[in-house]
């Protein structure tokens, strides 16, 4: 019996993305994927007419519901389709999109559960990248904060460039998470509470006008809610999580 071939299914969760979604469609390698289902968070530009004309399954949030509900849409789909993993990808081209193969490899070979694409191999390569020296500086502080209180040694946690596998996303209960910006550490942290390996592999950034990028009001509103969220695992346990 010929051997079930893995499904990898890409998922862009997408606002305002017109001028950038085109260039990191173009870069995911070719046969790595399956296919690309690209949620629209109530974009107010082109993102749909151009992820269409690309041939991408589009599904459309009528009203903005956030970072966090986007993600749920897009793993909710992937699942739904088949996939046996999971990978997201910003396509407001900050993330070098020719490495999901390298980002999925690990959990093809059953090494890892989770894989993270690493912005922070350097700290020279970061500002190269043109990441904003508050940005670094409040990824090294809350970075060390949740590897001391997870257990974990990993590089960053507040990358945009994952891939999961289907049997840690079913087991995590991501729809019960937040909408916002901190839906991407609660997940990690389910993650990590149901035992998930997280691997990683360092990726370059590009920071520039068109990628999206959130202010520094929104910023320092996401650190205090992981610090908080961090606090309740301290306080209650991964359950808190799970």
């Amino acid at each position: 019996m010929a051997k079930k071939k893995v499904k990898v299914i890409a998922v862009m969760p997408a606002y305002n993305a017109a001028k950038t979604l085109k260039k990191t469609y173009a870069d995911i390698p070719r046969g790595v994927v399956s296919k690309v289902i690209l949620v629209d968070d109530g974009s107010r530009d082109t993102t749909v007419t151009v992820a269409k004309k690309l041939g991408i399954q589009v599904v459309v949030h009528p009203q903005n519901r956030g970072y966090g509900g986007n993600q749920k849409t897009c793993y909710t789909l992937a699942l739904s389709q088949g996939a046996d993993i999971v990978v997201m990808i910003h396509p407001d081209y900050q993330y070098d999109s020719s490495l999901t193969g390298e980002l999925v490899r690990p959990i093809l070979q059953k090494r890892f559960d989770v894989m993270l694409g690493s912005r922070i191999r350097t700290r020279e390569e970061a500002m190269k990248g043109g990441m904003p020296l508050y940005k670094y500086i409040s990824n090294r502080f809350l970075t060390f904060i949740e590897n001391m209180v997870l257990g974990q040694n990993l590089s960053e946690y507040h990358t945009g460039f994952r891939a999961y596998t289907k049997g840690v996303l079913t087991k995590i209960p991501f729809h019960k998470y937040s909408d916002d910006f901190v839906f991407d550490q609660q997940i990690l942290f389910g993650a990590v509470a149901v035992g998930a390996r997280i691997g990683e592999i360092p990726v370059p950034i590009r920071y520039f006008p068109e990628a999206s990028s959130i202010n520094f009001k929104r910023s320092a509103n996401y650190g205090l809610s992981i610090l908080r969220d961090l606090l309740l695992w301290i306080v209650f346990g991964k359950k808190h999580f799970i």
